[in-house]
Formats: C-alpha cells, structure tokens, sequence
C-alpha cells in the first residue's frame, strides 16, 4: 500500500516508524512542518517526523502553506493509496482530501466524538475521565469530525500524567493504523457517523493556563497539575530572597495530591501554606490542600517536595504568591 505520511510530533515519528516497519506498508512520502527556531540559540530546528524520515530515506515536504498547487502536484506525483495524517499541524483542503483513492485518514488520541482538537490527552486528565482512546477516523473538511473507522480504549489510571498516557496511546495509536489500513484497503471496514450532539473540544494549551489560581478546589488543581505535565506545567510564584529581596521566582509544580484539610485546622486562605512533613508542604485551596509532591525551582532540577522544604523553609501560615509582574 502506498501511503504519504503527514505529521510533526512525537506521536508522529512513533507512527511514521511502524509504518516503515511494516512490509505490506511502502511510505512514499512525508509532509512536516518547516524548521523552526529553537533553544536559546534560536537555531533552525527539524521536525521530529522530518529527522525519523530522513533516518529512512524518505523524501519530504515542509511547506508553510499545505494546500498549494505546487504541494497538490508533488502529492499527485507521489500517487499515494491513502494518506495517514498524525498531529501535522494544517487543515487539508478539499482537493488533497480527495487525491487518494482510500482518503486521508487520521489517528486522533481520543474516543470521538469527545476532545475533538489539538490537546486530547491533557484535557482527558485535566477533565478527572477515567478512560480515553485512540479513533481511526476517515478525515473531512471538519476538525476531528470525520466518520469513524475504528476505535480502542484506554483507561487512565490515578496517577497518570499527560506523558505516561500519551507515551500508551502513541503506542496503541501505532498497533491501530497497522490494522485499520489493509481492513480499509479490502473494503471490510463500515463507516460510523459521529454523534455531533455529543462533541467536546480540546483546544491547544498555552503556558499562562498553567498559572495556579489557589482559589480553585484541591482536586481540580491534582488533575491540572498531572494533565499538564510535561508540558507546560503548571506553576505559582514564591518569594526568592536574592539579595535581601523578595521579587517573585517560578515554582513548578510537577506532581501534587489533593487532600481534605482535617477539621482542626485552622481555616486558611487560598494560597498559604497550611501544613509541612516529610511528604512536602500543603497549600490551602478553594477547597482541600494540595500537597505538593514534585517541584522545580527556577534553573534547577526536580526534586520532591521535601528536599525543596529542606532548601527553602516555608511556615505554616506563609503566603503562597499568585502572580509575578513582569517587566
């Protein structure tokens, strides 16, 4: 089966190689996005997909503009059976979709028609589910709204992060499509409508969402704080002291358990520090503490929320702060 690849992640480059792997399988071309400045440097920086492509010999595209006519051509040239798209990035245009003869099909981490967007597997966690998926879908002109081909389930476990569930379903997303494709190819497949009506979104994340409101309820806060890890993690603000100042440092919050504050406690406000033993220190919330397990200063590495107390002494009744002002 000849097939042209679109994508630009992680899950991306995980798919495209068991694509490669496959024998039955001939990828005939790739499409990723351009390179990009990164690092400090700034240094023009390939796609993932675009160095696993190379790494197979495989030509590739990286337009700024998918649906060109120079693009359209080079597709036409390519002759692909179906094209397998995987977080690439751009919407494909009518034309592109209906260049081969299989379609354009996608490998979406969630079980639509739910998280229908560019964050599926955040938002799942961030949402308290208890279960997601991976959906084989038949694209169209929509966002994540084509028929579905096929779909697996996956649950999500207490003490998931984004980067656990993901690292699964990028696996799971990779046995799918080797499956879906020759039953598409034989016709054995049978299209199934998504239910619109029962559409949720996923939009993309940005780092200010990671920014902790105190006054939000301990619980919701454990899930951000899980959903958002690795990236962008969430984050509040403390003192840092440096040079008999106390302008603000970022605190990440890599892992944190929400817990009911116990009913002797004194009634603290959102953002103080309520309670510290060797598990780390508890913040007072809108409702509960949230013991915060994992952090990371500014510069510096992971540690648990005990060796920070042990460099850094909080006291119970301290003030967390909410925001920084930058100039």
């Amino acid at each position: 089966m000849r097939i042209v690849f679109m994508g630009s992640a992680d899950v991306s480059a995980a798919i495209l190689r068991s694509l490669t792997d496959e024998q039955e399988m001939e990828v005939v071309g790739v499409v990723t996005q351009p390179d990009r400045p990164s690092g400090r440097q700034r240094r023009l920086t390939p796609s993932i997909c675009k160095r696993e492509a190379e790494l197979h010999n495989l030509p590739v595209l990286t337009p700024e503009k998918l649906n060109t006519p120079e693009v359209i051509e080079q597709l036409t040239t390519w002759a692909p059976e179906v094209i397998v798209v995987v977080a690439y990035g751009q919407f494909l245009g009518s034309r592109i979709l209906a260049l081969p003869p299989l379609g354009c099909i996608n490998v979406h981490l969630s079980l639509l028609p739910l998280l229908r967007g560019a964050a599926p597997v955040h938002r799942a966690i961030a949402a308290g589910l208890n279960e997601t998926g991976v959906t084989i879908m038949q694209m169209d002109k929509g966002m994540d709204s084509g028929d579905i081909l096929m779909q697996q389930r996956e649950p999500i476990f207490f003490d998931d992060t984004a980067g656990s569930l993901h690292e699964r379903l990028t696996m799971l997303g990779s046995a799918l499509i080797l499956r879906a494709l020759p039953l598409l190819a034989f016709g054995a497949i049978i299209p199934q409508k998504q239910d619109a009506s029962q559409a949720t979104y996923a939009p993309k994340l940005s780092k200010e969402e990671g920014l902790i409101d105190w006054s939000e309820t301990a619980e919701d806060l454990a899930l951000r704080i899980r959903a958002f890890n690795p990236w962008p993690s969430c984050y509040t603000f403390i003192p840092s002291g440096r040079n008999g100042q106390s302008e603000p440092e970022r605190l990440k919050v890599l892992l944190a358990d929400a817990e009911p504050a116990p009913p002797d406690a004194p009634d603290y406000a959102p953002g103080t520090v309520a309670d510290l033993d060797d598990r780390g220190p508890a913040i007072a919330t809108g409702a509960g503490w949230l013991r915060l397990r994992q952090v990371q200063r500014a510069g510096g590495r992971a540690i648990s929320g005990y060796a920070f107390l042990c460099g850094y002494p909080l006291t119970p009744g301290q003030h967390i702060q909410l925001e920084a002002v930058f100039t």
